[in-house]
């Protein structure tokens, strides 16, 4: 496979207020020129999650690290292993951040590495190669159902301990995540649960060119202490520690046609994981739409969905009907731009604190005090500092 958040920020009662015109920050660091405004980021926790795969089966991750272009110093960074505060309430630990691109390339390198897709996580090697074939049975789907089907049967026969099974009724498209070898045993860890789910949701969106909506998961594993960012890629109703594993999906999924052909393919094969690592994006869907159009000003001057709707020609309503069906909301699209915006302001300029909550439209710097924290575990002096150092 040649491939593989949004956080709220708090609501800002001066959004209206004029300020003067700040310019835009340029994309995060490490991520390629032109796919800046496409791009999300992906937390530290998921790179040492790979990696430690690699090294169980004798992989170093010097050379992983090399090819992928992550400085290894960031993630040796100490804060990157900080716990919180014994007085606060429990959250993932402070993380460095890298690139979508970043991470897909690391990706490659491990299954290059391994020659396993599935990164040594099964007892029968997805040998390099299988998600190409995988997605090549997909295409000649009729519609989702029909992919689900394919997908399941293609995943059967290539992985002995893990089964993907597809449950479908009026309510939900159920995906189970069966662990096949004794469902009395030790769970899985999360990260070979999350593989699984990538592949299949990021294949079964490309197909039919959307984002489908998570409605919930249930995972037999611990709660990990990447929680909240298990949460930005699969969703909020997620709860750990179930009888089994499954993700459940929109039920109306299932009559959504097969839209991608045999030149498209070539496209999603060349560009994955990345292009859906962090959810499924489509560049010509209106979430993407909205945020090309948002990267062409300031924080400080982004509209409300009213005005969005209005610049877009379509009622506020509608705007919000076909970001729903998308599996976004106008308010996540902001809160994940602010979120990538502020990282790469700490990290490539000398702006203050202050500067930069101004000019990502925060009223007062102790806002962005408190939705930095919340994205990345630590103050955003002590993010700058830990990349400083790194």
């Amino acid at each position: 496979m040649r491939h593989l958040v949004t956080t709220p920020t708090p609501k800002n009662p001066h959004d209206r207020r004029p300020r003067p015109a700040v310019p835009a920050a340029p994309p995060a660091p490490g991520t390629p020129r032109g796919q800046g405004n496409e791009r999300g980021t992906i937390a530290g926790d998921f790179v040492e999650e790979a990696l430690r795969c690699a090294e169980r089966r004798g992989v170093a991750r010097a050379a992983l690290l090399e090819q992928a272009g992550i400085n290894p110093a960031t993630l040796a960074a100490p804060l990157a292993r900080a716990s919180s505060p014994a007085s606060s309430p429990a959250r993932s630990p402070a993380r460095s951040r890298v690139s979508a691109a970043q991470y897909g390339r690391l990706w490659s390198a491990v299954a290059d590495a391994l020659d396993d897709e599935f990164f040594g996580q099964d007892s029968h090697p997805m040998r390099r190669g299988s998600f190409t074939l995988l997605s090549h049975a997909a295409l000649g789907s009729r519609d989702a159902g029909e992919a689900l089907t394919r997908i399941a049967g293609f995943l059967r026969l290539v992985l002995d301990d893990l089964r993907c099974e597809i449950d479908t009724d009026t309510n939900r498209v159920r995906i189970r995540l069966v662990d096949t070898a004794s469902e009395t045993r030790s769970p899985r860890p999360m990260f070979a649960y999350a593989t699984a789910f990538i592949m299949i949701y990021g294949l079964l969106c490309w197909l039919v060119g959307r984002r489908i909506p998570v409605l919930a998961a249930h995972l037999r594993c611990p709660e990990p202490a990447a929680s909240d960012e298990y949460r930005l890629m699969f969703c909020d109703a997620m709860f750990f520690d179930q009888p089994a594993s499954y993700v459940d999906l929109a039920p109306d999924c299932v009559t959504l046609p097969v839209v991608q052909t045999a030149a498209t393919l070539k496209v999603f094969l060349r560009e994955a994981p990345a292009n859906f690592i962090v959810k499924y994006r489509n560049p010509d869907s209106l979430a993407a739409r909205i945020r090309r159009k948002l990267r062409q000003s300031p924080p400080v001057d982004w509209p409300d969905s009213a005005d969005i709707a209005a610049a877009l020609n379509m009622a506020e309503a509608t705007l919000r009907r076909r970001l729903k069906q998308e599996g976004a909301t106008y308010q996540s699209i902001r809160d994940a731009l602010r979120r990538d915006l502020a990282i790469a302001r700490l990290a490539d300029t000398t702006q203050t604190i202050a500067e930069i909550a101004h000019a990502l439209g925060f009223a007062e710097p102790s806002a962005f005090h408190r939705a930095f924290r919340k994205w990345t575990g630590v103050r955003p002096a002590a993010y700058r500092g830990m990349r400083a150092n790194a």
